[in-house]
């Protein structure tokens, strides 16, 4: 996930041409200079300005006041890959935080989704015991027999590493049920 935040002094307008970019809630009615190469920057590198697609009243769209006072803008932004676009939940500025600087706090609210790959999801499946078939008194006593003989030789093994002690463990009890006959279909 590609997120470039930044004070870009970028004032980027409502013009129709950049509505896919930056979405309906501009501040500015009309983009300067940097505003048109923040637009062309986001659309060349797959970007969207998440940062003026949320609906907000004015009042909480300024990102910087001019020394003066007199002037509020919204010229800090928040760029994400288009992508990962719908990840940003929200954007907001904070105007009473204390920052000792004349550029208002933004927070962003931010979600990622992981996804479980596929070879790491089939791996899962074909690890899979049918413990059902324990109920059944003769694959039991026959799992019985397996594990009880499969510890019994791990008891001789004077194994320091509790990693290595851990995987024969495992791999013990695996190649138990499978001659148990406990795999699942």
């Amino acid at each position: 996930m590609n997120i470039q935040l930044g004070g870009f002094n970028a004032k980027v307008g409502r013009e129709n041409i950049f509505k896919l970019t930056i979405g309906n809630e501009s501040l500015h009615q009309d983009s300067n200079d940097n505003g048109v190469r923040i637009v062309n920057f986001a659309t060349s590198k797959n970007l969207v300005v998440k940062s003026m697609m949320f609906p907000r009243r004015n009042i909480n769209k300024y990102t910087w006041t001019s020394p003066d006072g007199k002037s509020d803008n919204q010229i800090d932004h928040i760029l994400i890959d288009r992508r990962w676009h719908s990840s940003v939940m929200d954007v907001q500025s904070f105007r009473g935080a204390e920052c000792d600087t004349d550029h208002y706090l933004w927070v962003a609210k931010v979600r990622e989704r992981l996804a479980v790959s596929k070879q790491a999801a089939q791996r899962f499946y074909e690890e899979r015991f049918n413990l059902r078939k324990l109920n059944e008194l003769e694959v039991r006593k026959q799992y019985q027999i397996e594990i009880t003989n499969r510890l019994a030789a791990l008891e001789n093994l004077s194994d320091d590493d509790i990693n290595r002690a851990w995987e024969n463990m495992k791999e013990n009890i695996k190649t138990s049920a499978r001659s148990a006959s406990i795999e699942a279909a």
